[in-house]
């Protein structure tokens, strides 16, 4: 599917460098439009937080958790609070009892999922992809890199040229993006409060972005296990990966095909 995007200004064109698998600029290639558009932060946050919430898992109690029980209120003359006993003199089913149902529960019925709209998304991912280009918002992020240009876009041939973790680390470090991957080593961490105890124990940041025509080729695979790193290709990319926090200006690397493929599904329409 391909989404017009509307812009109501002339868009002026951006370059960058594009990479050989020797890690040396061959040339200097002019990007799509959709990368010169403007940054709606306000847009991209509101996307986000629908991506983000649709992810998430109702959560509910039993609607007779703490009510299955036989006690009754005695009534009056015991000398006593008129709540549900059981026959030995305990109280239950109330709020305050031991064992009893909780005030109030969450429900399953509640709503989290924040909407939007198709249209809104699609043009909040075109102006994140415009901030992978703005070397002001990467660097806002607190991404380390040495480029001379965003994003870093690579030739085709390093996808099936480059196939083990080292030789990937040595393209990487060719590029000027490593240093990034070593600030998200630095900066894994233990959670703080009972997350640890709930299957998230460590927080990893968000490092370098690839996005390639295959997820399962030799370089998507060589790279996906360094910290903070991503891999998306053109179909499976969305805002969680290219504003990660509902923050733009993510560290990104695209392979020439990717980008095409990327130009291609999002059309810029100058008014």
């Amino acid at each position: 599917m391909v989404w017009e995007i509307l812009v109501p200004l002339k868009i002026e064109k951006v370059t960058t460098k594009l990479y050989s698998v020797e890690g040396e600029a061959v040339k200097d290639i002019v990007l799509p439009e959709i990368f010169s558009i403007p940054v709606r932060k306000d847009l991209i946050r509101r996307a986000f937080h629908s991506a983000f919430t649709a992810r998430l898992q109702p959560k509910g109690r039993d609607p007779l958790a703490g009510k299955r029980t036989t006690a009754r209120s005695w009534g009056v003359g015991h000398g006593l609070a008129r709540v549900p006993r059981l026959p030995n003199g305990r109280a239950a089913f109330v709020v305050f009892a031991r064992g009893g149902h909780r005030a109030f529960p969450p429900t399953p019925e509640k709503k989290l999922h924040e909407e939007i709209n198709k249209k809104e998304m699609a043009y909040a991912i075109a102006s994140a992809l415009a901030a992978t280009a703005n070397k002001e918002f990467v660097k806002a992020r607190g991404h380390v890199f040495d480029a001379e240009a965003l994003p870093i876009v690579v030739v085709d041939d390093v996808e099936e040229s480059i196939k083990r973790a080292k030789d990937a680390r040595e393209f990487l470090e060719k590029i000027g993006v490593w240093a990034d991957v070593e600030r998200a080593h630095k900066r894994i961490r233990i959670r703080a409060g009972k997350g640890k105890m709930r299957g998230r124990r460590y927080v990893e940041p968000k490092s370098v972005l690839f996005v390639v025509s295959n997820h399962n080729s030799g370089f998507a695979r060589s790279v996906r296990n360094f910290p903070g790193v991503d891999i998306a290709t053109p179909n499976t990319l969305n805002i969680l990966h290219l504003a990660p926090g509902g923050v733009p200006g993510r560290l990104t690397v695209f392979t020439a095909s990717a980008l095409e493929a990327v130009a291609s599904k999002y059309k810029v329409i100058s008014l």
